[in-house]
């Protein structure tokens, strides 16, 4: 049995050597993300060992470029950290000197001056939070809310219960962009995201066989989700920034909310940050995580992502092992029990899901081993994948980039082929695949599936039942 929930693994410096690339496929892994965010010196080398292991294992992978976006940082800090007490008065001001423990640069004057008392400030991540007290001259006085805090240079800044608005696509977004598209990368992850336009900036900017993933991770995200829902190609629900903006105790119901919303709509959802967290420092996970990753999978989601655990982690391998190995117990069950997982979709106003609603049904047979979806832009791949048939989604395309970017989709195994140019040399290439699959015996059925005419993008239209000879 083969997972139908995909994998995605940050790159970094754990898994850098084409040996470890190779073997973190192996042990599961669909797709590889590179964080913007951080150095991507060599990255180009790392992509190239990505592209050989594809050839070498035949299996297209997706290579995610996850950008920036605005975020918040406070300047440098003198001898690049410091100690403030519990409680402590510390100043955020435009100085663009060296912090100490009585101040730190924060370069935002924009922002600086719209903070008021009582609005919270949060560094590293969330980690330590300061309390607005007073308004200064170019900066604001504010309390340490915690004992053991420490400031670093250029850490993160996050505001609580402040709206700013970030709509346009930083410069160095704009860059890496151009980047992504010289490094072939088949998907866009746009952060801090709060309405749908940044994806229509990002959507002039990448390649037509480009995907855009949206990042939810802050409250406007939430108050504009129809919008950006609807505008993008999936979402990502990076429960990280999120839980500092709404709460860790909200996050659990508003993952599940998006990936039933997202569901509806036949958009593919990535539940990500501290799945396997304690992993990277320790061979084995807690029961809480396993737990985490099986909470997602139940709830419907098409991919879990590894962060720090495969970058930076000293047990990348083994943790895609057991992510791997807890995303099949938990499909096992779900298959066990499938009508109580049944995906609720209302397709009545849109004939082309009911078509693929019918392929749905049909696969439900027991004789039915494989859908075959030919799908020259993944629009296909992708309807057939939000219906969660039961059996297998064979994928064939002759675009090797939309290949890869099917291959990130739940259920679906991306096979490149030539064009089919008419109905007899889409049963041939058909009936070659199937020859090669294993798990398809003589007097097996396959559905397949396409749009017609050959060619035409988000057509799909038909439908076949072959019988294995």
């Amino acid at each position: 049995m083969e997972k139908k929930a995909k994998i995605i693994a940050t790159l970094g410096p754990a898994i850098h050597n084409e040996n470890k690339l190779k073997s973190i496929v192996k042990s599961g892994v669909d797709a590889f993300r590179i964080n913007f965010s951080h150095n991507t010196f060599g990255i180009q080398k790392t992509v190239k060992k990505i592209r050989k292991i594809e050839k070498i294992l035949n299996k297209p992978l997706s290579v995610i470029a996850d950008l920036q976006g605005v975020k918040l940082r406070v300047g440098k800090i003198t001898n690049d950290e410091v100690k403030i007490k519990f409680n402590q008065k510390f100043t955020f001001d435009t100085n663009n000197k060296p912090g100490d423990a009585s101040r730190v640069c924060f370069p935002y004057p924009g922002i600086l001056k719209k903070l008021k008392p009582g609005n919270k400030i949060l560094i590293d991540d969330g980690k330590f939070t300061f309390r607005v007290i007073k308004k200064i001259k170019n900066g604001v006085v504010t309390t340490c809310q915690d004992h053991n805090c420490k400031i670093r240079s250029n850490k993160s800044i996050h505001l609580q219960n402040f709206y700013m608005p970030f709509d346009n696509l930083t410069q160095k977004d704009k860059n890496d962009i151009g980047t992504a598209k010289k490094l072939g990368c088949n998907w866009i992850a746009l952060s801090y995201i709060q309405n749908a336009k940044l994806i229509n900036q990002a959507r002039k900017l990448i390649n037509k066989d480009m995907g855009i993933i949206s990042k939810i991770e802050n409250k406007t995200a939430l108050k504009n989700i129809n919008e950006i829902v609807n505008a993008t190609d999936a979402i990502m629900i990076a429960r990280g920034d999120l839980a500092i903006d709404i709460g860790h105790s909200d996050v659990p119901q508003v993952q599940l909310d998006l990936i039933k919303k997202c569901s509806q709509l036949s958009k593919p959802v990535i539940v990500a940050t501290q799945m396997l967290e304690s992993m990277i420092e320790n061979v084995t996970p807690t029961r809480a995580e396993i737990n985490d990753i099986a909470t997602a999978i139940f709830q419907g989601a098409d991919v879990v992502m590894l962060s720090a655990e495969t970058a930076i982690g000293k047990y990348p391998i083994e943790t895609v092992q057991t992510m791997n190995k807890t995303i099949l117990s938990t499909e096992k069950y779900k298959k066990e029990h499938i009508e109580d997982f049944k995906n609720k979709i209302d397709a009545k106003k849109d004939p082309i899901k009911s078509i693929v609603l019918s392929v749905k049904d049909l696969a439900y047979n027991p004789m039915v081993k494989a859908i075959i979806a030919f799908s020259n832009s993944g629009s296909t791949a992708k309807l057939v994948s939000t219906m969660r048939p039961s059996v297998k989604i064979l994928t064939i395309s002759p675009n090797i980039n939309t290949c890869r970017q099917t291959s990130l989709l739940w259920g679906v195994h991306s096979i490149n082929s030539h064009d089919a140019h008419g109905w007899k040399d889409m049963m041939n290439i058909s009936k070659k695949i199937i020859s090669k699959d294993r798990t398809i015996k003589k007097n097996d059925y396959v559905i397949i599936t396409a749009g017609l005419p050959f060619g035409h993008a988000k057509m799909t239209n038909m439908i076949r039942l072959y019988k294995v000879e």
